[in-house]
């Protein structure tokens, strides 16, 4: 994908973390923002597993699974997520091939991505829970030339400050694009979203 037209706004991935969906309120809260940003800026939204890959990892330990079986099965629980989402983001529409992302958003809009076929298809990522949606997420902002990768999670601990507050997953700096701007965003700060698509811009 080239780099966004005099016509279109810069495209920006943002991870939407499934932790959030045990937060009162915090979902509502952030796909109306992202809902919002999306009427003048080009989102794609990649979604976090939440509770559907805290049941994998939950059959894993009681059942076991190999290495294969259980990474599969977290990013089909990244799917499962990208459905709440597209249907809580106003204007939202679900993708599952990157080919037709941007027909989807256009010059302004968000794409909400189901990603297991892609990541099916590029097998990119180490068969581990080292690599979570963060991963996914960096890798899916590289193959899309990005301008911008935003990660928002839980709320920050008491005390902490924003970056420092939240971590990447292990592998998420291997599969980062060298040069590629990112923020950890804690949800309860996600207005400030607008200011930092500002500065991409």
């Amino acid at each position: 994908m080239t780099r966004a037209g005099p016509t279109e706004s810069p495209l920006t991935v943002i991870k939407i973390g499934g932790g959030l969906s045990s937060a009162p309120g915090a979902l509502d809260v952030v796909c109306g923002t992202v809902s919002g940003l999306g009427m003048t800026r080009r989102i794609v939204v990649v979604p976090g597993g939440g509770p559907f890959a805290d049941a994998v990892r939950r059959f894993e330990e009681s059942h076991g699974l190999s290495a294969d079986a259980g990474h599969w099965m977290a990013i089909l629980a990244m799917d499962q997520y990208a459905h709440v989402l597209a249907e809580r983001i106003a204007g939202a529409r679900m993708v599952e091939d990157p080919g037709t992302i941007e027909e989807t958003i256009g010059r302004a809009g968000v794409a909400v991505l189901a990603p297991s076929r892609w990541m099916r298809a590029a097998d990119v990522l180490p068969h581990t829970w080292q690599a979570t949606s963060d991963s996914v997420a960096a890798f899916v902002a590289g193959a899309l030339d990005a301008e911008r990768l935003i990660l928002v999670k839980p709320a920050s601990v008491e005390g902490a400050t924003s970056v420092a507050a939240t971590s990447v997953d292990p592998c998420f700096r291997s599969v980062l694009p060298a040069g590629l701007p990112w923020t950890v965003l804690p949800w309860d700060r996600v207005r400030e979203l607008a200011q930092l698509l500002g500065a991409a811009s």
